[in-house]
């Protein structure tokens, strides 16, 4: 469970409930924010108009994909480079072929699937754009969830502020009662509230956090082809190392060399 996500949205909507109970009015003042008809305006209209711009299955899809902001990815980079470091000393010293029984016990279906290719005899120029489509396959299937969010981002303020316009249409209508003047306004208000909440609480955060894990996970996948295609030319084990090591900040280069220690010799 990824705590940052469901501390830093707890977070902000704690502050503004706390925002609008230290008004003068106390907690009576959370009935001023609740109205249905601009909630349905609002929610209802950006995610009406995302179903029009998305088919059904698109739509659906990109929605559950909130439930990957609450997940921490099993990505952890050391690991794989102390295991592409593994196979190298495998396949240096019992040759390429070898490297089909390790990869039996292999977890990530990317990995195996570059190892078998390897085994198998694959020209490295293939082996590298057959590696690479699927990366740009994968990443363009997360752009897409992360482009979903952006849209409805962008969808809430617009349809705050039709909501407002309508708002104001029937206050202007009734400019002649000037006791409806006020609460007509807040209600106006309310939809671009609204909008502003579903755009920078909900949907910011999580296009956020849908492209920081697909950066991470791109860039593993990267340091998998190099250390594959290196491991296929036959480099030395510490050559791979300190190639696949120039991916990582400098901070996390000690760790990944602390996990890999003892592994590259022969």
């Amino acid at each position: 469970m990824d705590i940052a996500s469901i501390i830093g949205l707890i977070a902000c909507f704690v502050l503004v409930i706390f925002g609008i109970v230290t008004g003068d009015q106390g907690a009576a003042a959370l009935g001023n924010f609740l109205h249905a008809p601009s909630a349905l305006i609002t929610f209802g209209g950006s995610f009406g108009c995302i179903l029009a711009s998305y088919s059904m299955s698109d739509f659906f899809g990109g929605l559950k994909s909130i439930r990957l902001i609450f997940k921490v990815p099993a990505l952890d980079t050391p690991e794989i480079i102390r295991k592409i470091i593994e196979l190298s000393n495998v396949a240096r010293k019992e040759g390429l072929l070898s490297l089909e029984e390790a990869a039996g016990d292999l977890d990530d279906i990317f990995l195996k699937k570059g190892i078998l290719l390897i085994v198998d005899g694959t020209d490295p120029e293939l082996v590298r754009a057959i590696m690479e489509t699927e990366l740009t396959s994968i990443e363009g299937r997360h752009k897409a969830k992360i482009g979903f969010w952006q849209d409805v981002g962008s969808m809430g303020p617009a349809w705050g502020m039709i909501g407002t316009l309508i708002g104001l249409v029937n206050m202007l209508q009734a400019l002649d009662d000037p006791s409806s003047i006020g609460p007509n306004m807040a209600v106006a208000l309310i939809t671009t509230l609204y909008g502003s909440l579903l755009a920078n609480w909900i949907c910011a955060p999580v296009a956020s956090k849908l492209k920081s894990n697909n950066d991470a996970e791109v860039m593993i996948k990267e340091i998998m082809i190099e250390g594959l295609l290196s491991i296929q030319a036959g480099e030395n084990p510490r050559v791979i190392e300190e190639k696949l090591k120039s991916f990582l900040a400098p901070k996390d280069r000690e760790t990944a060399a602390e996990e890999g220690g003892g592994e590259m010799d022969g």
